[in-house]
Protein backbone atom coordinates (compact mmCIF):
# COMPACT_ATOMS: atom_id res chain seq x y z
CA UNK A 1 0.00 0.00 0.00
CA UNK A 2 1.14 3.55 -0.58
CA UNK A 3 -0.38 7.06 0.06
CA UNK A 4 0.45 9.64 -1.70
CA UNK A 5 0.31 13.11 0.42
CA UNK A 6 -1.37 16.20 -0.93
CA UNK A 7 2.29 17.52 -2.32
CA UNK A 8 2.67 14.73 -4.53
CA UNK A 9 -1.35 14.83 -6.09
CA UNK A 10 -0.77 18.42 -6.38
CA UNK A 11 2.69 18.11 -8.71
CA UNK A 12 0.88 15.32 -10.88
CA UNK A 13 -2.09 17.47 -11.13
CA UNK A 14 -0.54 20.62 -12.31
CA UNK A 15 1.83 18.84 -14.39
CA UNK A 16 5.35 20.36 -11.77
CA UNK A 17 8.42 19.70 -11.65
CA UNK A 18 7.92 16.28 -9.52
CA UNK A 19 4.88 15.25 -11.25
CA UNK A 20 6.60 12.10 -13.62
CA UNK A 21 8.36 10.94 -10.49
CA UNK A 22 4.56 10.84 -9.03
CA UNK A 23 3.15 9.21 -11.52
CA UNK A 24 5.29 6.05 -11.36
CA UNK A 25 3.82 5.68 -7.86
CA UNK A 26 -0.14 5.94 -9.00
CA UNK A 27 0.16 2.43 -11.88
CA UNK A 28 -2.39 1.03 -9.55
CA UNK A 29 -4.74 3.21 -8.06
CA UNK A 30 -6.62 -0.04 -5.88
CA UNK A 31 -2.89 0.20 -4.20
CA UNK A 32 -3.30 3.62 -2.77
CA UNK A 33 -4.78 5.27 0.17
CA UNK A 34 -5.93 8.50 0.54
CA UNK A 35 -6.87 10.55 3.69
CA UNK A 36 -9.82 12.61 3.62
CA UNK A 37 -7.47 15.37 4.49
CA UNK A 38 -5.16 14.69 1.66
CA UNK A 39 -8.75 15.32 -0.74
CA UNK A 40 -8.86 18.44 1.60
CA UNK A 41 -5.78 19.76 0.67
CA UNK A 42 -5.60 19.02 -3.49
CA UNK A 43 -9.05 20.16 -3.91
CA UNK A 44 -8.85 23.76 -2.28
CA UNK A 45 -5.22 24.67 -3.49
CA UNK A 46 -6.21 23.55 -7.56
CA UNK A 47 -9.55 25.60 -6.54
CA UNK A 48 -7.67 28.49 -5.66
CA UNK A 49 -4.73 28.40 -8.12
CA UNK A 50 -6.98 27.27 -11.09
CA UNK A 51 -10.18 26.32 -11.81
CA UNK A 52 -13.26 24.52 -9.99
CA UNK A 53 -13.46 22.40 -12.65
CA UNK A 54 -9.84 21.54 -12.67
CA UNK A 55 -10.58 20.59 -8.94
CA UNK A 56 -13.16 18.28 -8.99
CA UNK A 57 -11.44 16.21 -11.92
CA UNK A 58 -8.62 16.23 -9.68
CA UNK A 59 -11.11 14.61 -6.56
CA UNK A 60 -12.47 12.39 -9.08
CA UNK A 61 -9.27 11.13 -10.17
CA UNK A 62 -8.18 10.27 -6.46
CA UNK A 63 -11.84 8.68 -5.70
CA UNK A 64 -10.58 5.48 -7.43
CA UNK A 65 -8.12 5.03 -4.49
CA UNK A 66 -9.09 4.13 -1.39
CA UNK A 67 -10.41 7.03 0.52
CA UNK A 68 -9.68 6.68 4.23
CA UNK A 69 -11.71 8.83 6.86
CA UNK A 70 -10.60 10.56 9.80
CA UNK A 71 -11.60 7.89 12.74
CA UNK A 72 -10.69 7.94 16.44
CA UNK A 73 -8.02 5.72 16.23
CA UNK A 74 -5.82 7.61 13.34
CA UNK A 75 -6.67 10.72 15.13
CA UNK A 76 -5.47 10.07 18.48
CA UNK A 77 -2.40 8.66 16.66
CA UNK A 78 -1.89 11.44 14.80
CA UNK A 79 -1.37 13.28 18.11
CA UNK A 80 0.76 10.63 19.38
CA UNK A 81 3.21 11.37 16.36
CA UNK A 82 2.53 15.02 16.32
CA UNK A 83 3.73 15.43 19.98
CA UNK A 84 6.74 12.96 18.70
CA UNK A 85 7.74 14.49 15.55
CA UNK A 86 6.66 17.89 15.60
CA UNK A 87 4.49 17.92 13.08
CA UNK A 88 1.87 19.48 11.66
CA UNK A 89 -2.06 18.43 12.05
CA UNK A 90 -2.23 17.54 8.22
CA UNK A 91 0.93 16.10 8.25
CA UNK A 92 0.01 14.35 11.59
CA UNK A 93 -2.90 13.10 9.89
CA UNK A 94 -1.53 11.88 6.72
CA UNK A 95 1.42 9.97 8.85
CA UNK A 96 -0.80 8.00 11.73
CA UNK A 97 -3.63 6.87 8.46
CA UNK A 98 -0.17 5.85 6.64
CA UNK A 99 1.12 3.64 10.28
CA UNK A 100 -2.64 2.46 10.82
CA UNK A 101 -3.19 1.06 7.06
CA UNK A 102 1.00 0.09 6.85
CA UNK A 103 1.31 2.02 3.92
CA UNK A 104 4.46 3.83 2.55
CA UNK A 105 3.92 7.81 2.42
CA UNK A 106 5.21 9.12 -0.79
CA UNK A 107 6.33 12.59 -0.20
CA UNK A 108 8.32 16.02 -0.88
CA UNK A 109 7.31 17.27 1.92
CA UNK A 110 10.02 17.88 3.95
CA UNK A 111 8.31 17.74 7.69
CA UNK A 112 8.47 13.58 6.57
CA UNK A 113 12.26 13.36 4.91
CA UNK A 114 13.62 11.36 7.99
CA UNK A 115 10.26 9.34 9.16
CA UNK A 116 10.50 5.59 8.71
CA UNK A 117 8.70 3.93 5.40
CA UNK A 118 8.91 7.33 4.06
CA UNK A 119 10.15 7.51 0.06
CA UNK A 120 11.04 11.41 -0.47
CA UNK A 121 11.13 12.57 -3.65
CA UNK A 122 13.58 15.22 -3.67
Amino acid sequence: MKLIDSSGWIDFFVEGPKGSEYAKHLKDLAQIITPTIVLYEVYKKIKRDRTEEEALLAVSFMNKTQIIPLEESIALLAVDLSLKFSLPMADAIVYATAVQKDAKVITSDADFKDLDKVVFIS
